[in-house]
């Protein structure tokens, strides 16, 4: 945009302080920026809720205002995108970290300095352009922290978006179920973003990482000398994401007894730590996760039905990477630029016929084997290999039968499964045509390059002479202005075009 990126920004101000209020009216036009004045906390909700569009939000922290953090976490739940600067008098450091934990950006002891003020609130106005500029380049992706995006290009997750929106509202336990590598993580990342616990801590622990005792202890913690080698007390994940998210991932990989406690603190909203008979409040949203077919999981104890009963109160179902295939040349982008900036490697380009390829290949191992198949094609950039490894996986597959896994379900008429068979026949059918499209065009440009010399061109492919002999007459090339006296099989004369 040709404007200046912090011209005419719309700013509420809510303070009820006269003197910080001129500053700020002096600070606003000095930079032709519109400010609006809201007397307290349920003033500036009102306005918010009846339309108003600030671009930024001032916060004014008065002295003996207990409600002021509680206003910034109504804020944060009705606009969680705008951003909002504090202005306190109070240097408290608990405070301040706890007014960044709820979701302020910054965080202003008064009194402050003018040109200070100026420089946090151009810089919150900038950043935020950004943002709706990236929003506007591709408003399919959600970032969600640095490393982790939320891709919606097709409409099953669309769709999901639009569940976790929702779900983002409501304070209750969820079991989030999907294929493994399929992004349950990320859909739970996605959902406590868009919750009010948003400023709060987001953890995820690994069920099936440690063993129950130990499990035990790294979800609840311990007291000194609860067991051998607890050698000083230790805070427990509950206690660590206080106010947050946990999501318990392979949820169906905690031991039974375990589950029962877990189920204790879904219903008191309490625990122990290990070793300790104090009770310990738990504000903490639980989600779990599982890859493990439920009703198996159920019939073979492996979940307890009372549990699963309190954590499927909501569930989420993430669909695999074959469901959206829509999304896999967005996603192939994405990946590409961001591992190649974590490796310090220059992005790779995927060609039309490698992203076709790519698109019919039905990724069992979901965006975990995306990403390293993306992995290896940056650091060799050799296309004909990434077209082999797609090769050799579908007959990896279809020799130890796992393609039926990644077909939809069958019907009962074993129509899935024939139709899984044709489109592994066709993919296969495409990779080799794509392979030998590559093969030939790499040979055409070795032979322009070395205008013809054969065994130039062998040096230059890296190839004996004798094989690319063979692979000149099996492709059926003929150098520029070459016309064959006869064709072999029809007796007719040449046309001077190599095939």
């Amino acid at each position: 945009m040709s404007e200046n990126l912090t011209e005419s920004a719309r700013i509420l101000v809510v303070s009820r302080d006269p003197s910080a209020l001129r500053q700020l009216w002096a600070v606003g036009e000095a930079h032709d920026w519109r400010l609006e004045t809201a007397d307290g906390g349920w003033e500036a909700l009102e306005q918010l809720e009846s339309g108003m569009e600030p671009n930024l939000v001032l916060l004014d922290l008065a002295r003996g205002d207990a409600d002021g953090l509680h206003t910034l976490r109504w804020l944060r739940r009705v606009r969680p995108e705008l951003p909002i600067l504090l202005l306190s008098y109070s240097d408290d450091a608990h405070q301040k970290m706890e007014a960044i934990r709820l979701g302020a950006q910054e965080y202003l002891v008064k009194p402050f300095k003018e040109d200070h003020l100026e420089m946090l609130i151009t810089h919150q106005l900038a950043s935020r352009h950004d943002n709706i500029e990236r929003e506007i380049v591709s408003d399919h992706v959600e970032h969600i922290t640095d490393d982790i995006f939320f891709v919606a290009a097709s409409p099953v997750m669309h769709k999901l978006r639009a569940q976790a929106e929702l779900l983002a509202q409501v304070n209750g336990p969820l079991l989030i179920v999907g294929e493994r590598g399929s992004g349950k993580e990320t859909v739970a990342r996605l959902i406590h973003k868009l919750s009010v616990r948003s400023g709060f801590r987001f953890l995820k622990v690994n069920c099936a990482a440690l063993p129950g005792d130990m499990l035990e202890g790294e979800l609840f913690g311990f007291e000194k000398g609860a067991f051998a080698g607890a050698m000083r007390a230790k805070a427990g994940k509950f206690e660590l994401c206080e106010k947050g998210t946990i999501l318990l991932d392979n949820i169906t990989e905690m031991p039974a007894p375990l589950q029962a406690k877990l189920l204790h603190v879904l219903h008191e909203k309490q625990y122990f730590r290990v070793g300790s008979e104090t009770r310990i409040d738990a504000d903490v949203r639980i989600m779990a996760a599982t890859d493990v077919n439920i009703e198996q999981a159920l019939a073979g104890k492996k979940l307890r039905e009372d549990l699963y009963y309190s954590l499927s109160a909501f569930m989420v179902h993430v669909p695999p990477l074959r469901q959206r295939r829509d999304e896999t040349s967005l996603l192939l982008g994405l990946l590409t630029n961001q591992l190649a900036r974590h490796y310090g490697l220059p992005p790779q380009t995927f060609s039309p016929a490698l992203m076709e390829a790519c698109q019919s290949y039905p990724w069992p191992g979901n965006l975990r084997e995306l990403e390293s198949f993306v992995k290896r094609y940056l650091v060799t950039g050799d296309e004909e290999q990434a077209l082999s490894e797609l090769e050799h996986n579908l007959d990896s597959f279809s020799e130890h039968g796992q393609l039926s896994q990644t077909s939809e379900p069958l019907n009962g008429s074993g129509h899935g499964q024939v139709e899984s068979e044709d489109r592994t026949s066709g993919l296969k059918s495409l990779v080799q045509s794509v392979k030998g499209e590559t093969e030939r065009n790499a040979i055409i440009t070795a032979l322009e390059q070395t205008r013809w010399n054969r065994k130039a061109a062998a040096r230059l492919l890296q190839v004996s002479y004798r094989t690319l002999l063979y692979k000149i007459q099996q492709y059926h090339m003929s150098p520029p202005g070459y016309v064959p006296t006869f064709l072999p099989g029809n007796g007719t004369k040449g046309n001077g075009h190599g095939r």
